[in-house]
């Protein structure tokens, strides 16, 4: 069973509501986190619906494991689905963060959905760091033997963000975990590298950020991206930020920066 949330504006702008924001967390945690994001963007007028990936928060299944990459973008095929189910007619945009950004991305490039672009943070095109060469060589054979295999590598808080009370918030969270077997892994790393490859394909408005002191996932692979992508990726660097732009101790800029760009696009329909 899959779990979702959803956040609306209040009072009256309830009734005005200018797009709906479909959010994708990432590894190892769950859309709760992003409460206050998703107050952030209802505060503006949009709507925000988000849901568990498979292997995380209180969705069913294996802690950090799927049975294939396309099962990660089927969540997100549902998601879309229902954000056009609950407000038809109104604009779309995905959202995704780090392993949510690699699915976010992906998703476009490969089903090419219906929506009105996406915002995408810190991706996971490629990691900050070189696994060991013998490391990628035991996952392989790994996935090929018991893919649901499990590696425990809880996150460093003070690698997501510079904010203590978000570090403290990351650390006492039950729902978070640093579980991830060697399919999950794998499949995820492999997307990354294929997104890379096939950037120039983008064909949608897309707001791309990351870190500038992101110990987590390539910055240089953002770049990369942003490259190839061309005109429509609009790409940010935010010196001296770690990789969870939305929760660094200046994020009110960062939110600055994210409602400005869907105003301009809201404009431009």
């Amino acid at each position: 069973m899959r779990h979702a949330a959803e956040w609306e504006p209040d009072g009256e702008e309830r009734g005005g509501i200018r797009g709906v924001i479909a959010l994708v967390h990432g590894m190892g945690e769950h859309v709760g986190r992003y409460e206050h994001v998703a107050e952030m963007f209802t505060g503006a007028g949009y709507a925000v619906l988000g849901f568990d990936q498979v292997g995380h928060g209180r969705t069913t299944g294996k802690r950090g494991h799927t049975k294939s990459y396309p099962a990660l973008l089927d969540g997100v095929d549902a998601l879309l689905a229902e954000a056009k189910k609950r407000y038809p007619g109104t604009p779309v945009f995905l959202y995704g963060h780090s392993m949510g950004g690699n699915v976010a991305l992906n998703y476009v490039l490969r089903r090419k959905p219906g929506i009105c672009g996406a915002i995408v943070t810190g991706p996971w095109l490629r990691l900050a760091f070189n696994p060991p060469p013998l490391q990628l060589i035991i996952a392989r054979v790994v996935n090929r033997l018991f893919p649901a295999y499990t590696n425990e590598r809880p996150m460093v808080g003070d690698h997501l963000t510079s904010d203590p009370a978000m570090i403290k918030r990351y650390q006492e969270d039950p729902l978070g975990h640093g579980s991830i077997t060697a399919r999950f892994f794998l499949s995820v790393q492999g997307a990354g590298l294929w997104a890379l490859k096939h950037a120039s394909e983008w064909r949608l408005p897309l707001l791309l950020m990351h870190g500038g002191s992101d110990k987590v996932t390539s910055i240089q692979a953002s770049r990369q991206f942003a490259d190839e992508a061309g005109a429509l990726c609009t790409f940010m660097e935010w010196p001296g930020y770690k990789h969870e732009l939305h929760n660094e101790l200046d994020r009110e800029e960062v939110f600055d920066v994210m409602r400005d760009w869907l105003d301009e696009r809201l404009k431009a329909l």
